[in-house]
């Protein structure tokens, strides 16, 4: 009998949660950077800031906020 590798192909194995509405808009903005080419810290903190998606505390993106914020949020998925 041949064993399923379906188990292996679950993007969201480890997931603890459902991600939130912060989440899902930080995360559909950053799947945009990519597919426009963008790639780099500062390009994504850039776009992220053209696209007016919150950053945390209300300022603006920079490549540090954005490195912090990704942290954090791998922290508690």
């Amino acid at each position: 009998m041949m064993q399923s590798h379906q188990q292996y192909l679950n993007p969201h194995q480890s997931r603890r949660r459902e991600p939130d509405t912060y989440e899902n808009l930080l995360g559909d903005a950053i799947e945009r950077c990519y597919a426009a080419g963008v790639h780099d810290l500062e390009g994504i903190a850039r776009r992220l800031n053209e696209d007016c998606v919150p950053a945390p505390g209300g300022k603006p993106w920079t490549p540090e906020s954005f490195a912090q914020e990704v942290k954090r949020l791998s922290e508690i998925a």
